[in-house]
């Protein structure tokens, strides 16, 4: 299962009244549960047996990034998917965002590792950055704020 079938599932746990739905195929299990408008995403990898040939597959640009109004007229810049939440592009690069950092639409504020894939997490609202919420190299939920935005 990649990750756009879990997001569109996601999606769809959170527009209905389901409270579990385990899936299993040939390449693991992910089982998500509803719980106090809240969403947890597990996943178990299937056992290997021979080594694969796999493509590899090209870097998405998650522009899902949502912005939700919180208190104090600050927008939240929230994860689009699950995994690693990163604020350098490599270890020897500057951060992308700090605290008092200008952001516009389309500019990559950090970026989330999912299934060994790097995702450059867009801005979609123009302001600065007061307070980044995710510490480096943690993981990261789907849906979970990870920067608080004073909108220009």
């Amino acid at each position: 299962m990649d990750l756009k079938q879990i997001h569109d599932l996601i999606k769809v746990v959170n527009k209905s009244n389901i409270g579990e739905i385990s899936i299993e195929d040939k390449d693991g299990k992910v089982t998500i549960k509803q719980k106090e408008e809240r969403i947890t995403v597990s996943s178990v990898p299937a056992p290997t047996y021979a080594a694969a040939p796999v493509a590899a597959a090209p870097a998405v640009g998650a522009p899902a990034v949502t912005a939700a109004p919180v208190a104090d007229n600050l927008l939240t810049i929230k994860s689009p998917m699950i995994g690693t939440f990163y604020r350098r592009a490599a270890p020897d690069k500057p951060l992308m965002a700090e605290e008092g950092t200008e952001v516009s639409p389309g500019k990559v504020v950090c970026i989330i590792e999912a299934m060994k894939l790097f995702n450059e997490i867009e801005s979609e609202i123009k302001g600065t950055i007061v307070k980044i919420l995710v510490e480096d190299a943690s993981p990261v939920e789907y849906d979970q704020p990870l920067f608080l935005v004073q909108p220009e």
